[in-house]
């Protein structure tokens, strides 16, 4: 990677330089490498001549012409390099060697090799007891991107979905079932359920009493092998297919579905509150409004978080999550010390993923049974058969940002239990909420005349956008604005649409969701994408090109698109390697948009079949390149690869 071979040589020559000086490094020195704005500045460059400048008492270009020195005589460097230039006020500029380069890029972009660990990613996590909204599958599109990056990269990779069959919105829904009255046609039970559970949460307001029902429908939950518990768990698999089955229409896979029910069922909090007691930090309060509750003591200072997050309600953040619980009825706000076991002892969401993420990194010696939930996908189960299934060397949970304070507690009972190296390699991918747009809150009837930028999302209120709902209304606007239909299904683009829009943006972005704007298909959207492809995929087959074998092109005389495609396909490598150092999908969507603008340009200006044979040879070339740059994006990002539209 060229990107990585400059800094690798430039902190060799900043090295041999302050030897020569007789200095050492009183900062760190920078060796960054940057893509200039300005293409006839190259297609790289480095300020470190600025830096060290003030140090040194040289001037900028003096210690930048000193790093074109030396640098010229890295043999493995002009190979990629075809000059080193210096610009005022002491910038280094490096312009990439065509025609090596396109050697060495030959065939698709080399993956590394597996390093021998495995990743553990937990994605989705939906409580199983409703249909599933949009800002449910802004996680899973998270998470399954990041399952696909890392597996293109040479990793193992096992995905897990955790379902929460002992929560408190499972049991909401169950009490709201047994008293309904609702009645009317649904597509699927998750949407009755939807309803459903809208309408309880609305009966707790004005009859109290029946959150004691709550309470009890927990307990019994809990304690399973009684009939509650049975149509519990009926309500959840039920409503969990209907996730699973949904999220597949838009490539979302997993490997294993774990029940919470299954971790009490087994034993691993057994085992956990056992080690946990071993320990200073794991007590029972004995006076006080925790009296009689086993409470996690946590390190003050790492827990700044908890202070951010204490002005929020923890009424509201529950009703917006609809996913992982964050808090529990004794624990009402962010507090240092977390309750892990209510005095009436009923395990807290964090006390069974603590021992939950014991087990994932293999530190249990109980273990699951597995059965087939279908084709491909495994699930804990109380009858089946062991599977070495979990053991892994790095957990990745992909989780919104405001369940921060319940992963930096499983993370202290790891570093309290002696896990550090464990809880170093458990890494929080946060991201910011899914929100509604004032038009489209205003369109599914919520009160707007507050003014505000953006409306949350609530299962207690009955308030979101279905994914299914979603998706047929992507589907409906995609088929009205397609002047043909052959080729991949209205669907299939709906889907891929909805997948980019709900990547894109940077993780930590509160994506304010607008039914208007995700359903365009111009601009930087997933349709413009695969037009693009498409485009690609058509040009390529044409028969002026079918048959036309070209050696590799010359580079000599590059027009300014040609370059700038080129540009582009040189930079694929280190763009794929940022997104998976920072887990950051959107990453590879800007350079997907990117790419795909620059080659449409190319297209628009720069003739393909009518260009003389050294220009067509060139930009056939460059088609190809281009096409299998973007497979490659397309495949790790979940959209298809349509060879038309």
């Amino acid at each position: 990677m060229i990107s990585n071979l400059l800094k690798q040589k430039l902190e060799q020559v900043t090295e041999k330089l302050l030897q020569t000086e007789g200095m050492t490094q009183s900062r760190p020195i920078k060796n960054q490498i940057e893509r200039p704005m300005n293409e006839e500045h190259g297609e790289y460059s480095s300020n470190v001549a600025m830096q060290l400048a003030k140090l040194l008492k040289r001037s900028p270009i003096d210690i930048a012409r000193f790093y074109q020195q030396q640098l010229e005589k890295e043999t493995d460097l002009i190979d990629m390099v075809a000059t080193i230039e210096v610009a005022p006020p002491g910038f280094i500029n490096f312009h990439i060697h065509w025609k090596n380069w396109a050697l060495n890029s030959s065939g698709t972009n080399q993956i590394e090799q597996s390093r021998g660990l495995k990743t553990l990613i937990e994605h989705t996590s939906i409580n199983p007891n409703k249909s599933a909204h949009i800002g449910h599958l802004r996680n899973s599109c998270i998470g399954d991107t990041l399952a696909r990056m890392l597996r293109h990269q040479g990793h193992e990779v096992e995905v897990h979905n955790y379902i929460d069959d002992l929560g408190n919105q499972l049991a909401d829904t169950v009490v709201g079932l047994l008293r309904s009255t609702i009645e009317g046609e649904y597509k699927r039970f998750g949407d009755f359920c939807w309803e459903t559970y809208s309408a309880v949460n609305k009966a707790y307001k004005s009859d109290p009493k029946l959150t004691d029902v709550r309470s009890n429908m927990l307990q019994q939950l809990e304690e399973g092998d009684n009939a509650m518990a049975w149509l519990g768990l009926l309500v959840a698999e039920r409503i969990v297919k209907e996730h699973v089955e949904e999220m597949n229409g838009f490539g979302i896979n997993y490997d294993v579905l774990v029940w919470e029910s299954d971790i009490v069922r087994e034993g691993f909090w057994s085992e956990t509150f056992h080690k946990l007691q071993q320990t200073s930090v794991f007590l029972q309060e004995q006076d006080g409004k925790l009296t009689g509750c086993w409470v996690l003591k946590a390190d003050g200072n790492k827990c700044d978080v908890a202070a951010q997050l204490t002005d929020e309600k923890t009424e509201d953040i529950i009703g917006q999550q609809d996913g992982k619980e964050l808090c529990d009825e004794e624990n009402s706000s962010y507090q240092e010390d977390k309750v892990l076991v209510r005095s009436n002892g009923v395990l807290t969401y964090t006390a069974k993923d603590i021992a939950y993420h014991l087990w994932k990194f293999g530190l249990l010696e109980k273990d699951f049974q597995y059965k087939k939930f279908s084709d491909k996908l495994w699930t804990t189960s109380r009858v089946g058969k062991k599977k070495r299934i979990g053991f892994a060397d790095r957990v990745i949970n992909v989780i919104d940002q405001r369940q921060q304070y319940p992963q930096l507690m499983v993370k202290e009972a790891l570093v309290a239990l002696g896990y550090e190296k464990q809880a170093q390699h458990l890494h929080h991918v946060s991201y910011g909420v899914v929100s509604l747009s004032p038009e489209t809150a205003r369109g599914l009837g919520i009160d707007t005349s507050e003014g505000k930028r953006a409306y949350a999302m609530s299962g207690r209120q009955g308030i979101g956008v279905k994914v299914s709902d979603m998706l047929d209304e992507m589907e409906r606007v995609v088929g009205e604005k397609r002047s043909r239909k052959g080729g991949l299904s209205s669907r299939k683009i709906a889907a891929a649409a909805i997948r980019y829009y709900l990547l894109k943006y940077h993780l930590q972005t509160e994506v304010v969701f607008d039914l208007q704007q995700a359903t365009e298909t111009t601009g930087n959207t997933g349709v413009y994408l695969l037009y693009t492809y498409a485009r690609a995929s058509t040009l390529l087959k044409k028969k002026e090109i079918e048959g036309f074998r070209t050696e590799l092109p010359s580079f000599a005389n590059l027009e300014k698109q040609e370059r700038s495609l080129l540009r582009l396909l040189a930079y694929w490598p280190e763009t794929l390697q940022v997104a998976e150092r920072e887990l950051s999908p959107n990453v590879l969507c800007t350079y997907g948009y990117e790419l795909s603008a620059a080659f449409n340009h190319f297209y628009a200006t720069c003739p393909i079949l009518k260009a003389d044979e050294g220009k067509k040879s060139l930009r056939i070339w460059l088609s190809q390149k281009c096409k299998g740059t973007l497979h490659e994006v397309f495949t790790i990002v979940g959209l298809p690869t349509p060879d038309r539209m």
